[in-house]
């Protein structure tokens, strides 16, 4: 049992490398030279053949701008159209100090989860 848990594990955290490689436009050649790691290695990473030590994870997470549970744990991932207009609706939002608590509760949210949020923040703002 605990093999079967090692190997999904190795498979969930090989696609989430995957999309976010693909995400930044990075390839694993990319990883290979930004990172000072080999090329094997991270072959083997992204094909879910072996899974990463902590101090690894922990420098690719940095890497890519993302924690470590962001590679480690299944994600529902969106295509990447909506991926892409989420991270920008949440970069316009970045600057207005009201919706920064939205920051925290952004992970796995659609856009439209986020702007319904705004919505609604923007009503009690009106409140007061």
């Amino acid at each position: 049992m605990a093999t079967f848990e090692a190997d999904k594990n190795k498979q969930i955290f090989a696609e989430n490398l995957r999309y976010y490689l693909a995400r930044e436009g990075k390839t694993q050649n990319s990883l290979v030279r930004d990172l000072g790691l080999t090329a094997s290695t991270v072959s083997d990473w992204v094909n879910g053949k072996k899974y990463p030590r902590v101090d690894k994870m922990q420098r690719i997470a940095d890497y890519f701008g993302v924690s470590k549970a962001d590679l480690t744990e299944k994600h529902v991932v969106q295509n990447f159209t909506e991926e892409a207009d989420l991270q920008e609706y949440l970069e316009e939002l970045k600057n207005r100090k009201e919706m920064r608590m939205l920051f925290s509760l952004a992970k796995g949210a659609s856009k439209d989860d986020v702007m319904q949020a705004v919505k609604i923040i923007e009503a009690l703002k009106k409140d007061y």
